[in-house]
């Protein structure tokens, strides 16, 4: 599975990545390369951030469906 952004939301955040190379290392970087690691950590790290937040919304969901019971359960007269 490959994470994909649309452009506008990838040269947002690859300006991003310049700006705190800049301010961190106070270094140039260009946008290029900066969009080269954006896609690298996407490709790299995306999935696993993908799992794990279905895997949170499912632990969620769960808890909440197991909730139901004994929110709106009715005894049986």
């Amino acid at each position: 599975m490959r994470i994909k952004l649309d452009d506008e939301r990838k040269a947002e955040i690859a300006q991003d990545l310049v700006n705190f190379f800049y301010s961190e290392f106070d270094e140039n970087m260009s946008a290029f390369r900066a969009e080269e690691i954006v896609n690298f950590m996407l490709k790299k790290i995306g999935p696993s951030q993908y799992n794990q937040g279905i895997a949170d919304a499912q632990k969620y969901m769960a808890e909440k469906i197991e909730d139901l019971d004994t929110e709106f359960h009715e005894p049986d007269d």
